[in-house]
């Protein structure tokens, strides 16, 4: 079975299986892949299942979907190739009699996780503002806050891990008191963040 990896600044953060004839990727929550960015359109591009391999569509997006470096209505994707929807990269793998080809040195999508992988719940509880004592569970890829033209930033979830990272707007978010930029900056159990004048805390179980 096909299987798409997605990855942002260098981090490898799923790998999704291609199991229907058409897989659909967009920001909005009813698409099979949901990118919850703002570069991403509502409704960005589909993956479609062949006899011989992969087609991706783009659905007329705002930013476009490129293959290899140039923009794309419509092309096959092929191992070695790298697709690009708004900052993130997606590259495809396959299964063969012989095992699973992935491309680069990107893990096994077959690979089991570690025994002690155990999964955390990570959640969002804002401290100043109108929604002041409102939590909000982290349970997608990419999750982003704030408001775009201000200050908006994304916290990644890969594996047990947390990162954030500036994504749009003039403000600067903090983590402690620290400036995030666009480099990934990991979250540890109860940080500080601090975005367009709100307060939120990072919470771990």
């Amino acid at each position: 079975m096909p299987t798409l990896t997605i990855t942002l600044d260098g981090v490898d953060l799923k790998d999704i299986p291609l199991s229907k004839p058409r897989t659909t990727l967009g920001r909005r929550p009813y698409n099979d892949i949901v990118v919850d960015n703002l570069a991403v359109s509502g409704e960005h591009a589909v993956f479609v299942l062949h006899p011989d391999g992969v087609e991706v569509l783009d659905l007329h997006s705002t930013n476009g979907t490129y293959l290899n470096g140039k923009a794309v209505v419509s092309a096959r994707v092929q191992p070695d190739d790298v697709l690009e929807i708004g900052r993130y990269k997606l590259r495809l793998q396959r299964e063969t009699a012989s095992g699973l080809i992935t491309p680069g040195p990107m893990p096994s999508a077959a690979e089991p996780p570690p025994p002690s992988a155990a999964p955390h719940t990570a959640r969002i509880r804002v401290l100043s503002g109108p929604a002041a004592g409102k939590e909000m569970a982290l349970t997608k890829v990419v999750t982003t806050l704030g408001k775009p033209g201000v200050a908006v930033a994304a916290i990644n979830h890969r594996g047990e891990g947390y990162t954030i990272t500036r994504v749009d707007g003039d403000g600067v978010p903090t983590v402690n008191g620290q400036p995030v930029g666009a480099e990934p900056l990991a979250l540890k159990a109860n940080d500080l963040i601090e975005l367009a004048g709100t307060q939120m805390r990072f919470l771990l179980d």
